[in-house]
């Protein structure tokens, strides 16, 4: 997850604490960070990137299948498959 993001949680989760406790507020947004990067790194998480990258591999996968299965349907001399 994008640190921004990570911040902007920590940010959020600080004006949820008691006006009396803020004077710790550095404290804190340092420990909400820390245990939401930690939190978040078990999870099994893919960059936006990577998973952009994937869909155009199964894009192009798929483009491949259907031109093979019009190729054969060509090559047995029959209609095309109904999808």
């Amino acid at each position: 997850m994008e640190s921004m993001r990570i911040d902007d949680i920590a940010r959020r989760l600080l004006e949820k604490v008691p006006p009396a406790l803020r004077s710790v507020q550095q404290d804190l947004e340092a420990s909400f960070r820390a245990i939401l990067r930690e939190r978040l790194s078990k999870l099994d998480l893919v960059t936006r990137d990577e998973f952009d990258a994937q869909t155009r591999v199964l894009e192009r996968t798929r483009a491949r299948l259907e031109a093979l299965e019009a190729r054969l349907a060509a090559m047995e001399g029959g209609a095309p498959p109904a999808a």
